[in-house]
This record gives C-alpha cells, sequence and structure tokens, in this order.
C-alpha cells in the first residue's frame, strides 16, 4: 500500500529548541494581532520551551513593562484561547524584555546584542536567535545590515541565527532580487525564512490535508468534475491606524501577490511527492507557470 505523505504528517509537533525571538517593529499591528498570541497559544499548548524568550526592538519610548502589558491587551482580545490564564500569562511574560532603537542605528544593535548575551544567560536560550521582521518593507534591508555589522547573524556549532522576513518581499521583480541580495550577503539560504502569515491560518493549513488526505475529495478534485473555484477574501478589518503601510505597499501587494496567490496554488497545485516545503513549492510554481496573464496588465 503506497503511504500518503499528508496523513502521515498530520499530528507531528514538537517543541520548539530554546531560543530568543527578536521582533523588530514590536509595537506594531502585526506583533499585537498575531505574532505575540500565536506564541501565548504554543505556550499554553506547551510546545514553547521553558528556555524562551521574546525580545521587542522599535522606536516608540516603551519599557518593558509598557511591552508586557500592551501584549497582554492583544492577548485577551485575538488569542483563540481566551480568556487569559493570569498564572500562564505571568510565566511568559516574565520572558520578555524591550529595547527601544532606530533599525538604522549602530549603536542600537549593539545595545541589542548586550540584550542577547544577558537574556541567553538569565534564560538559558543557548545563544539561539530568531529575527523576525515584522516592519514596513523598506525597513528590511536596513535591519538586515546592521545584523550583519553587529555579528548576530552567524551561526556556531553551539548555536543558530535565523531570520524571518514578512511579506511583501519586494515591489516588483527587481526590486525581491535585490533583496534576496542583501539578506544573502548577510545571511545563508538555511537561515533564512520567507513568510506569508496567512499560510499560518488553521483553515489554510488544512486545504491540503482535505484534498490529499480525504479519500472523498481527492478524486474529485480535477477539472473533470470540477467547474471552477473562487477564491473570497472576506475580511472585516480596516486601516486600523496602518495608512502608512499602505501607502507604500498597496492592497494588491498586501493581499493579491502572496494571499490569495498563496490560496491558488493550495486550491490548484497536484499533490507533490512528499510532504515537505521543496515538494510543496515545486508544485505551487507549476501552477504559477500556468497561470495565463492578465491581458493590459503591466
Amino acid at each position: 500500500m503506497q503511504k500518503n505523505p499528508f496523513r502521515d504528517a498530520v499530528s507531528r509537533e514538537r517543541v520548539a529548541d530554546p531560543c530568543t525571538m527578536v521582533i523588530f517593529g514590536a509595537t506594531g499591528d502585526l506583533t499585537r494581532r498575531k505574532l505575540v498570541p500565536a506564541l501565548y497559544n504554543i505556550a499554553r499548548d506547551r510546545l514553547l520551551p521553558s528556555s524562551f524568550a521574546v525580545v521587542g526592538f522599535a522606536r516608540r519610548e516603551w519599557d518593558d513593562a509598557r511591552f508586557r502589558e500592551e501584549m497582554l491587551g492583544g492577548v485577551n482580545e485575538f488569542s483563540r484561547s481566551r480568556p487569559v490564564v493570569a498564572q500562564l500569562w505571568d510565566d511568559f511574560a516574565r520572558a520578555f524584555c524591550f529595547e527601544r532603537g532606530d533599525f538604522g542605528d549602530p549603536a542600537a544593535y549593539q545595545r541589542l546584542a548586550s540584550t542577547l548575551k544577558r537574556v541567553d544567560a538569565e534564560r538559558g536560550t543557548r545563544g539561539n536567535h530568531l529575527f523576525y521582521l515584522a516592519t514596513p518593507p523598506a525597513s528590511y534591508p536596513e535591519i538586515i545590515r546592521e545584523l550583519g555589522r553587529a555579528g548576530l547573524a552567524g551561526t556556531a556549532l553551539t548555536h543558530w541565527s535565523r531570520i524571518i522576513i514578512e511579506k511583501p518581499f519586494g515591489h516588483d521583480l527587481d526590486s525581491a532580487r535585490e533583496l534576496n541580495r542583501r539578506v544573502l550577503e548577510v545571511f545563508t539560504e538555511d537561515q533564512i525564512y520567507r513568510i506569508d502569515h496567512y499560510l499560518g491560518k488553521e483553515t489554510v493549513q488544512n486545504i491540503l490535508v482535505m484534498r490529499f488526505a480525504n479519500g472523498i475529495f481527492e478524486p474529485l478534485w480535477n477539472q473533470k468534475y470540477v467547474d471552477h473555484v473562487q477564491i473570497t477574501a472576506a475580511e472585516d478589518l480596516g486601516m486600523e491606524g496602518r495608512g502608512a503601510y499602505y501607502d507604500e505597499a498597496g492592497t494588491l501587494r498586501d493581499m493579491v501577490q502572496n494571499h490569495m496567490m498563496q490560496l491558488l496554488c493550495l486550491t490548484a497545485m497536484e499533490p507533490p511527492g512528499a510532504f515537505n516545503a521543496t515538494e510543496v513549492r515545486n508544485e505551487k510554481v507549476k501552477v504559477l507557470h500556468a497561470v495565463r496573464p492578465i491581458e493590459g496588465a503591466r
């Protein structure tokens, strides 16, 4: 009997490695609405290590207490598991601290390096650092540059460093290639995670399982039985103080060329040979190659 990679992978979960997560843009909407509530839920599910810490990095004049207070408000409002368990939150938030700095200021990264050394010693995070760029895309190059200059991008036998770059990754093909060139000057390919946070939604993650691990849908999900598919982005979220971001990125780049195209790929792709990042990516790329360009588009 042929093994189904999707059935085999459905419930594989493990506790993460000890690490410190540095969130650039920690005072922004993404951190409060998505990142910290998600981390809290992971902690609630006992999938975070006890040796874990979060360092917020942003321009605002916050301190550790203000950072924890704001993040508690975000968890109370947006977490899937509410109300917040007070004892769990207290243990979780004790690992939070805040570093104020401008993204292009070399001195701020020296302070960040000192903070990370202190946190590593206090929390036992073993020098493992995860840098999450939850900032406007224009800030990506300078953050990447300064991380390299501060010596925070390297790895060793005893620890690792990784960087997560949020969408949109560039504003066109040339700028995406230039950003890729810059990040590869500082980090190696296996340290880089270019992500679309929409893929973290439970329903989105379940599309592949529903298609390929379900004996009812898998034989029928093809052009012989499906006339057409409509993908609807039903949002009740407004600008929410993100006018500056939308002025720079635009709604099409914010939603269509990443979130919606990812859903298109998950809906139309052929089953990959294995349930791993490379095989899934390859099948997604085949879908994009098969999409006819919109006539008159520039």
